[in-house]
């Protein structure tokens, strides 16, 4: 038996996640070559940014000058698309040092994706949420979705973002479905964006899309093109996610 559809208001959410933790020779480091390839992925479609900042070594990083600088020059080359800017403990796991990094931010994001699962995920929430930036809800498991819906603070968020990060397609369509039940059974009617990890994204997005939900691509997630081609880079991937949509 197919899944019910959801209804389609306003315009769909196509985020592309430019960089992050990835060896794709196309992704982009520094500020100018985020703002640029951020600048050319809007062009091609995309109406939500995601971003990482990258220290002088070439690192990912919390660190208040160089998210500064990568917000700033990619406001500069795309404005009024919103940004979200990465908080994920991977690049910094001691909850306390994050908090601490994220608080001296000075230049701010319009969002940030907050995994449900992390340590400190709440309190770092609260404390960007009273600067003024919004929150996604970010679900990278069943055990983060129902983490969130026990939490049933729904008002306190933008979006919720159903990560299935299993490479397998089936197992990671399965992991999305599991999720999106989850939280559409707890009466949460937040607006979702679906998105996968390596090939599975296209099958990730391609179910998220025909549900009338967003959808996430980029160098973050995959190099590949549905068809299993390496993409060039974000802008191809942009392109190929547009035709779902």
């Amino acid at each position: 038996m197919s899944e019910p559809q959801v209804p389609v208001t306003g315009q769909r959410t196509l985020q592309v996640a430019l960089n992050g933790d990835s060896s794709h020779p196309a992704m982009p480091r520094t500020a100018e070559e985020t703002a640029a390839d951020a600048a050319a992925c809007v062009a091609a479609g995309a109406n939500l940014l995601h971003l990482h900042a990258f220290d002088d070594n070439g690192d990912e990083t919390l660190a208040e000058g160089p998210v500064a600088r990568t917000i700033a020059a990619v406001r500069a080359r795309c404005p009024g698309v919103p940004i979200s800017m990465t908080t994920f403990a991977q690049i910094e796991p001691d909850a306390a040092r994050r908090l601490d990094l994220i608080a001296s931010w000075t230049t701010l994001p319009d969002l940030i994706p907050a995994n449900q699962g992390e340590a400190g995920i709440v309190e770092l929430s609260d404390l960007l949420a009273q600067r003024g930036v919004g929150v996604e809800a970010c679900l990278l498991s069943v055990a983060d979705a129902e983490i969130f819906v026990r939490r049933n603070t729904p008002q306190l968020f933008r979006r919720v973002v159903i990560e299935a990060l299993e490479p397998d397609p089936s197992t990671a369509l399965a992991d999305a479905a599991a999720m999106e039940a989850i939280v559409t059974e707890a009466g949460v009617s937040l607006e979702q964006m679906h998105h996968g990890y390596g090939i599975a994204t296209w099958d990730v997005c391609r179910r998220a899309a025909a549900r009338g939900h967003g959808i996430r691509v980029g160098i973050e997630d995959t190099g590949l093109l549905p068809d299993g081609r390496p993409a060039s880079g974000n802008v191809e991937l942009v392109h190929a996610a547009r035709t779902l949509i």
